[in-house]
């Protein structure tokens, strides 16, 4: 960063020599950032989010097994979930605070897993019912019952040419990392209004996913289900 006194001097030089000279000019773009500092950037953007919805595609190479899921989030320990296997079923939950709600669609598992999936609360002709648990905060971060995102800069990142994501224009930044050998990251981010990250794509020699990002601090709407809907873990349920 320039002191005062190089500052005064460069404005002097200026002024003395004509705005001609190379920086002079006050129409001077600024410096471009570099692919690092766009991705600082983004994270530190995405960090400070109330609320976003987190779409995912994750998808075996060699089995070409996969699983989507959707989760809205204030990244906190408010959230709302929903995760679909290929020939496994779909899994929802719902966290507010302490407590936790799941459930599993029974109806969508075929073979024994059908016969031993939560027996308990299958209803013939209708949803299966949400398994109500307290939460150890101290645990309640790791697994399925986490509500945040990590959102932090990592490897070396290379930025691409410029591109949309549907319709909000963004730049690739392609991260490698020498600790995920044969993986790329590619990061999105937009370059109009907040430098959100709007997509994120990883290949790699065992997997590939897709994760997109959506409905930046909107108003979150999760609400515990209804009392009709809901059963309370207990001894029974081990």
């Amino acid at each position: 960063m320039r002191t005062t006194s190089t500052a005064v001097t460069a404005a002097l030089l200026c002024v003395v020599t004509g705005a001609a000279l190379a920086g002079c000019s006050d129409d001077a773009a600024p410096p471009e950032p570099s692919a690092g500092e766009l991705l600082d950037r983004a994270n530190e953007t995405m960090k400070a989010l109330t609320s976003v919805t987190v779409d995912w595609t994750h998808t075996g190479v060699a089995t070409g097994a996969r699983q989507t899921g959707r989760m809205t989030t204030d990244l906190k320990d408010t959230c709302t979930s929903r995760v679909t296997w290929t020939n496994s079923g779909t899994y929802e939950q719902i966290r507010l605070g302490d407590t936790a709600y799941a459930r599993v669609d029974r109806a969508s598992l075929k073979g024994p897993e059908r016969e031993t999936t939560s027996p308990r609360t299958a209803r013939p002709g209708k949803p299966d019912l949400w398994l109500k648990t307290p939460l150890d905060k101290k645990k309640a971060e790791d697994g399925p019952t986490a509500c945040t995102r990590e959102f932090a800069s990592f490897g070396t990142a290379v930025k691409g040419g410029r591109t949309k994501v549907g319709d909000t224009p963004a730049v690739p930044l392609v991260v490698t990392d020498k600790a995920d050998e044969g993986g790329t990251y590619t990061f999105y981010v937009a370059t109009e209004g907040e430098p959100y990250i709007l997509k994120v794509d990883y290949e790699g020699p065992v997997y590939r996913t897709t994760t997109t990002f959506s409905a930046f601090d909107r108003p979150l709407d999760v609400r515990h289900p209804a009392d009709a809907d809901v059963l309370v873990a207990g001894p029974a349920d081990d």
